[in-house]
């Protein structure tokens, strides 16, 4: 009995194909399918698919370098920004020393002007 039923289910299952099989593992791809041909038309097939993989890695890895350019430029122009911020910062603080000075020269120049007038009185 046993090798009956072991038979009839060796038989059923002989009777799927891969194409056949209800379940979706045992099912092939599109591109199986198509390569299933003649070995020339096989060769064909592959090269075309390496030749579209080949341009599709080329295509990514040319966005890769584009995007990392991009990147770069990106974090050297904030590097060149806050160097900028810096330097207007330091040359703010120059303007101010240097107005402060004059304002003073022009203190000390009115005093200068003053003694003169003085000096001039008593010759």
């Amino acid at each position: 009995m046993v090798g009956k039923k072991r038979h009839r289910l060796l038989s059923l299952c002989s009777s799927f194909g891969p194409c056949d099989s209800p379940s979706p593992v045992g099912r092939r791809s599109l591109v199986e399918v198509m390569a299933t041909g003649t070995p020339d038309s096989q060769a064909r097939f592959g090269q075309s698919v390496k030749g579209l993989l080949t341009e599709k890695v080329n295509t990514c890895g040319t966005d890769v370098i584009a995007l990392t350019k991009q990147v770069l430029k990106g974090s050297r122009s904030s590097e060149l920004l806050g160097q900028a911020a810096r330097n207007m910062v330091l040359q703010e603080d120059a303007i101010l020393h240097s107005e402060d000075s004059l304002r003073k020269m022009a203190i000390i120049t009115t005093h200068l002007q003053y003694q003169q007038e003085a000096i001039q009185k008593n010759i």
